[in-house]
């Protein structure tokens, strides 16, 4: 009897419990849950990446960042499908991916990294015609599939937001981790930042990379750095 007693007790509380959280607003808040996905998707984890994203989807349906990267981890995941040799669960990513895509073009006309996105999801599913279309409206920006996290970063980094821009950096890497573009945005971001040894380390890989980059010599050498002139130029 005092067994069953204080199980109820004990329900009791735990109902009262969950209420209060409910009630409370209790849990991660958005900000929290975008930094969080975002160091997930930075480490390859795409899968809970995108949890964390569509959670934070409810608390802010209308955010294209949050759409795009929600859109982003479909197209990981789709990737991730082809090779493992399951086309038809590529495209059902895909499809998601382009939707999402959608969505945050419609909550933001014209928003670039999502424009990007959707082009490229549209090549990866085949659709060369549609992709051709949806890109004539700045070739330019047409290249790496990382190109549209360092368009963000670059965004975040003219805005100060150095740590949002660190984040889509991280990101662009795990989508290219061999993407010189990238190692040398992120090379010049630590540099903004006072952290110069990371910024000469990412530097010299963006120089490995791509040895024809004359900037990047010339910043390095500014650092203090030898690099070879005949290796990568005068």
């Amino acid at each position: 009897m005092q067994s069953t007693t204080f199980r109820r007790i004990v329900l009791g509380l735990s109902v009262s419990l969950i209420s209060l959280t409910i009630v409370s607003g209790c849990g991660p808040t958005y900000k929290e849950l975008r930094i969080e996905g975002q160091n997930q998707f930075a480490q390859d984890r795409f899968g809970t990446a995108r949890r964390l994203f569509e959670e934070a989807h409810l608390k802010s349906p209308e955010d294209p960042e949050n759409l795009h990267d929600i859109a982003a981890c479909c197209v990981m995941q789709a990737k991730a499908q082809l090779k493992e040799g399951n086309p038809a669960a590529a495209q059902r990513d895909l499809d998601r991916a382009i939707d999402f895509y959608d969505r945050a073009i419609n909550a933001h006309p014209g928003f670039k990294p999502a424009l990007m996105g959707k082009n490229r999801a549209l090549e990866l599913k085949g659709q060369s015609d549609e992709a051709l279309r949806t890109a004539t409206w700045a070739a330019k920006y047409v290249g790496p599939a990382a190109d549209q996290y360092v368009f963000l970063a670059s965004e975040y980094e003219q805005r100060g937001d150095l740590d949002t821009a660190l984040l889509h950096y991280r990101q662009a890497l795990a989508m290219e981790p061999n993407n010189a573009n990238v190692h040398k945005g992120l090379g010049m971001l630590h540099l903004k930042a006072g952290r110069q040894d990371l910024a000469i380390k990412s530097l010299h890989r963006s120089l490995e990379l791509n040895p024809s980059q004359q900037d990047v010599v010339e910043t390095l050498r500014e650092l203090g750095e030898s690099v070879p002139s005949v290796e990568y130029g005068p």
